[in-house]
């Protein structure tokens, strides 16, 4: 019989989309952004999607008790886990979101549940209060930091995968052994997006400081990738014959190429994004603006991980 699986915090559907793959049964999908569940929707037609912002004590909603979810999918807010967000200030209640599938997990008591997110969330004073409350209620669970890269996705992004099985101790190996992809079989090289000459005025001069370390490594001609925002501790820039760095929820990227002896930069598209998290063919990724799109993109759970991560479930 197929797994049926509720996505909590479900985004665009990365998981369910791995979980699908899998031979599982998508029943629904909850987010509190509308841009998110309209995504989820159009990819999952007989899931019940509900547009909600839960807290700490909300209910699974309607249609969904016990007996009717043998997997439960969480990937709870990230951002004030994540280094991404720098020297900002951290939100605990954005933290707290992580504890939200413990109601969820006894109102429903699926067999499984599944929590995705950020290593760090292991740093998390609330962490280990976490795995103690999904033991109170018989769960046994096993923390998992998978890459994708490992698993046939063009793009290094490790994140932490908390297995956890009510009737047996989840298995110690989720494997991946995928044969690397590099970011070059995903960026379009063929001019079809516009570049705009790199030394432009008013570039950036961190930028403009980053390409030039790229120029230089690597010598007139070859295109490259620069980091265009974020931190990078790198250089600032990689080649394009390695899979692409972990993708946030803004434009990262920007892809140097050349016309004759002129460096060209443009950033990358939503396509190419959409690749790198490997996003399976058919997948409808056509609400909000482009901005919204590498937002969901990079809040989002790599298919091919979550579809191991199941299937390791029925082994």
């Amino acid at each position: 019989m197929s797994l049926q699986v509720l996505d909590m915090f479900c985004g665009a559907g990365g998981s369910s989309a791995g979980a699908r793959m899998a031979g599982a049964v998508v029943r629904g999908g909850i987010d509190a952004w509308d841009v998110a569940t309209r995504t989820y929707a159009d990819n999952f037609a007989d899931a019940k999607v509900q547009l909600r912002r839960m807290g700490p004590h909300s209910p699974p909603g309607r249609g969904f008790a016990e007996g009717e979810v043998d997997l439960l999918l969480a990937s709870p807010e990230c951002t004030n886990h994540s280094p991404a967000k720098g020297a900002a200030e951290r939100c605990e209640t954005s933290k707290g979101t992580s504890h939200y599938v413990l109601k969820f997990a006894a109102k429903l008591k699926p067999r499984y549940v599944v929590l995705e997110n950020v290593v760090q969330l292991r740093n998390w004073h609330g962490y280990h209060p976490l795995l103690n409350g999904l033991a109170a209620q018989g769960y046994r669970c096993r923390p998992h930091v998978l890459d994708a890269a490992d698993f046939g996705v063009p793009q290094t992004r490790r994140r932490l995968f908390v297995v956890c099985d009510r009737d047996r101790e989840p298995g110690s190996l989720i494997d991946g052994t995928a044969e690397r992809r590099n970011a070059e079989e995903i960026i379009r090289l063929d001019g079809r997006y516009p570049s705009k000459p790199l030394r432009s005025p008013g570039r950036a001069q961190a930028t403009l400081e980053r390409a030039e370390r790229g120029i230089s490594a690597l010598g007139p001609g070859v295109p490259f990738l620069v980091v265009y925002y974020g931190s990078d501790g790198a250089g600032g820039w990689q080649r394009i014959d390695r899979p692409l760095r972990t993708l946030t929820t803004l434009d990262r990227f920007g892809l140097v190429t050349w016309e004759g002896s002129e460096p060209m930069l443009r950033m990358l598209q939503v396509d190419e994004l959409r690749g790198a998290m490997g996003i399976p063919d058919g997948y409808v990724l056509a609400r909000g603006t482009r901005r919204d799109k590498i937002k969901l993109l990079g809040n989002g759970v790599c298919p091919p991980v979550m579809h191991a991560v199941v299937e390791s479930l029925q082994a």
